[in-house]
C-alpha cells in the first residue's frame, strides 16, 4: 500500500533487531515492550538486515518484540508498510536504482573464495555474504564498485552488497521525506557498523552497550548519541527515558472504561459535577495532591495522536479504540446485555454475538493496556461491569498484581446474574479478583453467593461513596444568596424534582403514572404543583432506552394534555438537556420534594446532593427515596422510602411528602443529612486502594465449601 499522506506522529523509534531490539535480557525486553505499549504515540520502525519473510516469522513467534509501523529490511534495500505488509514501491524504486541484479553480483564476486553467499537467507535487492578473514580486501571492494554498488561490513563476519543508493540510513532518509518526520522526533538505535548510516542523519541515537567497538568509535563525540553500558533493549529503554519520551510504570493503575475528562469540540473539559467517581478519582490523581503514585487507564475513540494530547497535570493514559468496536462494546454489550441483569430486569437482556465479541476484544486490549502501565507487584483498581473479563486476563499474564474491582452499580442476586448468556465465563473472571467492592452489604452478599464454591473467593468490602459535601453546601449557600438578592427565589407553590439520566432503571414512566393518580385523588394540588423532570438522553448510539423514551414522552403528553389549564399550567416540565451543576443546585433549592424511584440503583448521589443543599440553606425540602437505591440502606427507619414496583405506594409516598409542613420538612432533611455523612471522596478512594493491596491476593475456599 505504502501510505502517501503524512500521518502526524509524536516520536519515532528506529531500531536494528538482532543485538539491539532483540538484545539484552528478557526482563529488559519485557520492560521495553510495556513502555512502548504505554506510549502508542511512538512509531516503531525496524531497520534490519533481515528479509521481510524473516521479520514476519519473528513477529509470529516472539511475543516480546514490539509491533512496527514500518520495516526497513534487506539492509536498507526494502521498505515495508506493515498496515498490509506491502512493499513501498516508490521508495524502493529510488533505493534500488542502479542495482545490477543478484546474478551479475554473484558472477562478479564468485572468484573470491573468502566470500560465502548466504544461501539460507531470503534476499531482495541485495547480496549478503559471510566474509572470513577480517576486513574485505581492496580487490573485493574494487569489484563491488565496478558493479556500481555499495557495501557494508559488520561484526567482522557479514559483507553486504547493496544498490548504490541503498542502506539503512538512506532508506530512513527517504521514509522521513516521504512522511515529513522532523529529525528532532527520531531516535535511532543500533549495535553494528551496518547501522552507522542511521547515525549520520543528525537525529537522536543510542549505541547499545553490546555494540561493535568500531560503531562506538565512529560516533564518539556526537552529543546526540547516547552510549549506555546497558545491552540491547535495556539501552533503548534508557535512551527513551533520558529523552523524556516514555514514563515509568505506576504503583497504582486505575482502570475505567472512559476518561475523567471529556473531549468536546476538540477540547478537554472537566466533569460538570464535583461528585461521582470521575471527579473523585481526579481528586486523588491531580498534580496538586501527589498522594497516589497512580495513573488512569481509559479508552477513547480518538486517534492515537489526539489521544496523546491529555489535560495537563492529569496522569491519563488512553487506549484508542475504533468507533465501531466501541459501539459494539459499550452501546450494545454493556447496555443491552449486562445492564438489564445488573438492574434486575433480566427480561430485557439482549445478546448479540458480534457485540459480545467486541466486549471480549476491548477487555483484552484493556488488560494489555493496564498491564503495560503497572509496575511489578502493583495495584490495579478496576471499575464496574464494563471490565468484568479483565481480572482473568491479568491473573493469567500478570499474577504479580493485586487486582480489585469496585461496583458503582447494584449487583443482582445469583439467579438473575446467571440468566446472562456468558454468566459462567464472567463468574470465572470475577473469581480471579483479589478484592471486590460494593456500596451496600446486600450487594456484597449477592456477589459472595454467586461465587460460592469457587476455588478462589475474592475478599469483599462495603464502601459507600459519598459526595463532596463541603463543595455542595458552599455552592448552595452562594446560589441561595444570589437568588435572594435578585428576587428570583420564589416560584410555583409546590415543585417536585427528579434529576436523572434517561434509563428504564430510574422508572420515569412509573413517576408520571403515580403523579396522575395523586392529581386525580387530590384536586387541591392541581394548578399548584409541578413535576420538573431533568432527564437528558444517553450517549448518542445507545438504543437500549429508546422504548422507555417513547413511553415517557407519550405519558407526559397524555398527562399534560389531560390536566392543562387555561392559564397554561401543566403538571410536568420535561427538561432533556444536561444542565451545568450550578443550575442543578438552583433546582435542588427550589424543589419541595426530590423524587428518586429507581428499580435498582447504586448509592444515588443526586439524593445526597439534594439533602446537602437543602440542609445547608435551612430548607424544608423532603426526599422520597426508592427502597432499592443503595442510599436507602443507610437511612432506613428515618427516610420516606418508596417502592417503585407498587403504583399505590409511589403515589401515597409522594402525597405524604407534599403534605409535610415546613417544620417537618426541615427536621426530616436535617436528620437525613446526618445519616448520609460519609468519608470525603478522596479519603474513600485512598481507603479502597489500601483495601485492594491488603492480604496480597485471593484466599482459597475452605475445604468442603
Amino acid at each position: 500500500m505504502c501510505a502517501t499522506d503524512a500521518v502526524p506522529v509524536k516520536k519515532v523509534l528506529v531500531s536494528d533487531l538482532d543485538g539491539t531490539l532483540l538484545g539484552g535480557d528478557e526482563d529488559s525486553r519485557r520492560r521495553l515492550r510495556r513502555a512502548l505499549d504505554r506510549h502508542r504515540d511512538i512509531t516503531v520502525v525496524y531497520a534490519t538486515g533481515r528479509s521481510l519473510a524473516s521479520v514476519r516469522s519473528l513477529l509470529a513467534e516472539d511475543l516480546l518484540v514490539p509491533w512496527p509501523q514500518w520495516i526497513i529490511a534487506d539492509v536498507g534495500a526494502s521498505v515495508i508498510d506493515t498496515a498490509d505488509m506491502s512493499h513501498c514501491e516508490p521508495l524502493e524504486t529510488a533505493l534500488r536504482t542502479g542495482w545490477p541484479g543478484e546474478r551479475r553480483v554473484r558472477q562478479a564476486l564468485g572468484r573470491f573464495p573468502q566470500l560465502v553467499y548466504q544461501d539460507a537467507v531470503t534476499q531482495e535487492g541485495r547480496c549478503s555474504y559471510y566474509l572470513a578473514g577480517g576486513e574485505p580486501s581492496d580487490e573485493i571492494t574494487a569489484a563491488v564498485e565496478a558493479l556500481g554498488c555499495s557495501w557494508t561490513h559488520s561484526a567482522d563476519l557479514y559483507f553486504d552488497v547493496l544498490p548504490p543508493r541503498a542502506g539503512k540510513g538512506p532508506a530512513l532518509r527517504e521514509l522521513m521525506r516521504h512522511l515529513h518526520w522532523p529529525r528532532e522526533d527520531l531516535l535511532v538505535a543500533g549495535d553494528s557498523l551496518n547501522d552507522l548510516s542511521l547515525f549520520r542523519l543528525g537525529v537522536h541515537g543510542v549505541v547499545v552497550g553490546n555494540a561493535e567497538p568500531a560503531l562506538a568509535a565512529q560516533v564518539a563525540g556526537d552529543p546526540r548519541v547516547h552510549r549506555p553500558a546497558l545491552e540491547g533493549a535495556g539501552a533503548v529503554l534508557d535512551a527513551l527515558e533520558r529523552l523524556g519520551w516514555v514514563r515509568a510504570p505506576r504503583r497504582v493503575v486505575i482502570g475505567y472504561h472512559r476518561p475523567p475528562w471529556q473531549r468536546c469540540e476538540g477540547r478537554w473539559r472537566p466533569p460538570a459535577s464535583p461528585n461521582g467517581i470521575l471527579p473523585t478519582l481526579v481528586s486523588v490523581l491531580g498534580a496538586d495532591t501527589g498522594e497516589l503514585d497512580a495513573v488512569w487507564a481509559a479508552a477513547t475513540t480518538e486517534d492515537a495522536a489526539t489521544a496523546a494530547t491529555i489535560p495537563p497535570g492529569l496522569p491519563l493514559r488512553l487506549l484508542p479504540l475504533p468507533a465501531g468496536q466501541w459501539a459494539g462494546y459499550f452501546h450494545r454489550a454493556c447496555k443491552e446485555t449486562l445492564w438489564p441483569a445488573l438492574t434486575s430486569q433480566a427480561h430485557l437482556i439482549r445478546h448479540d454475538p458480534a457485540a459480545w465479541a467486541d466486549y471480549e476484544a476491548v477487555n483484552a486490549a484493556f488488560a494489555r493496556h493496564v498491564s503495560a502501565h503497572a509496575e511489578y507487584g502493583g495495584t490495579v483498581w478496576l471499575h464496574d461491569y464494563n471490565l468484568w473479563l479483565v481480572p482473568a486476563l491479568l491473573r493469567q499474564h500478570r499474577p504479580d498484581l493485586a487486582v480489585g474491582l469496585f461496583h458503582h452499580t447494584p449487583f443482582p442476586d445469583p439467579q438473575t446474574f446467571r440468566r446472562l448468556p456468558e454468566a459462567e465465563r464472567l463468574c470465572a473472571s470475577l473469581a480471579q479478583l483479589d478484592w471486590a467492592g460494593f456500596h451496600t452489604a446486600g450487594f456484597a452478599e449477592n456477589f459472595r453467593s454467586l461465587l460460592a464454591g469457587a476455588a478462589r473467593i475474592p475478599r469483599t468490602g462495603v464502601h459507600p461513596l459519598g459526595i463532596d459535601r463541603r463543595a455542595v453546601a458552599s455552592l448552595a449557600r452562594a446560589r441561595a444568596r444570589a437568588a435572594a438578592a435578585t428576587g428570583t427565589d420564589g416560584g410555583e407553590d409546590r415543585v417536585i424534582l427528579s434529576v436523572e439520566r434517561l434509563d428504564y432503571a430510574k422508572a420515569p414512566v412509573h413517576k408520571i403514572h403515580a403523579l396522575g393518580h395523586v392529581l386525580n385523588a387530590h384536586p387541591a394540588l392541581r394548578g399548584r404543583t409541578r413535576f420538573r423532570l431533568v432527564c437528558p438522553p444517553p450517549e448518542k448510539g445507545i438504543h437500549a432506552y429508546d422504548t422507555t423514551r417513547a413511553e415517557l414522552e407519550a405519558a407526559i403528553a397524555e398527562l399534560n394534555g389531560h390536566w392543562r389549564s387555561e392559564d397554561g399550567w401543566e403538571p410536568v416540565e420535561y427538561i432533556t438537556t444536561a444542565l451545568p451543576f450550578e443550575e442543578v443546585v438552583d433546582h435542588y433549592l427550589a424543589a419541595d420534594v426530590f423524587w428518586v424511584t429507581s428499580l435498582a440503583d447504586g448509592m444515588n448521589l443526586t439524593a445526597q446532593e439534594y439533602v446537602t443543599a437543602q440542609a445547608a440553606t435551612g430548607g424544608s425540602g423532603v426526599l422520597v427515596l426508592s427502597c432499592h437505591a443503595g442510599a436507602a440502606d443507610y437511612v432506613k427507619g428515618h427516610a420516606l422510602l418508596t417502592d417503585p414496583h407498587s403504583p399505590h405506594d409511589l403515589a401515597e409516598k409522594l402525597r405524604a411528602a407534599l403534605a409535610m409542613t415546613p417544620a417537618q420538612g426541615r427536621a426530616h432533611t436535617a436528620r437525613l443529612a446526618r445519616l448520609l455523612e460519609a468519608p470525603a471522596p478522596a479519603e474513600w478512594a485512598r481507603g479502597i486502594v489500601a483495601a485492594i493491596g491488603e492480604g496480597g491476593g485471593c484466599r482459597s475456599a475452605p475445604a468442603g465449601s
